[in-house]
C-alpha cells in the first residue's frame, strides 16, 4: 500500500526546492480548475495506456480531486512496479500554488 502524504508535506517539499514529481490523475475537466505547478496530468482511466511516460526509478506523488482516485491509481501503478505516494485529501485540501 502506498505511503500517504498530507498536502502540507507536499507543499513544504516543493517550497524547499525538493525534486517532487506530481502525477495528477484528475479528469480533463477537473484540471481546468487548476493543477499543482509542474504536475504531469494523466487521467486515471489512461494510466495503464500511458504508463511508459513514467519512470520506474522515480517516486511520484499521486493527486486527484478528493483522494479516492489517487488511491486507485497508486494501486495500479504499484502493481506495475512504480514507486508512488498518495496525497491524501486531494486537490480539495491543497492550499498551495496552482497553474490554471
Amino acid at each position: 500500500m502506498a505511503k500517504q502524504v498530507p498536502p502540507e508535506t507536499v507543499a513544504h517539499r516543493l517550497q524547499n526546492g525538493e525534486d517532487v514529481l506530481i502525477l495528477d490523475v484528475q479528469e480533463n475537466n477537473e484540471v481546468e480548475d487548476g493543477i499543482i505547478p509542474g504536475a504531469k496530468h494523466i487521467p486515471l482511466g489512461h494510466i495503464a495506456l500511458r504508463k511508459d511516460e513514467l519512470n520506474k526509478n522515480e517516486t511520484y506523488v499521486v493527486v486527484c480531486r478528493s483522494g479516492n482516485r489517487s488511491k486507485a491509481a497508486c494501486g495500479i501503478l504499484e502493481a506495475l512496479g512504480y514507486k508512488v505516494e498518495d496525497m491524501i485529501g486531494g486537490m480539495n485540501d491543497w492550499n498551495g500554488e496552482l497553474d490554471k
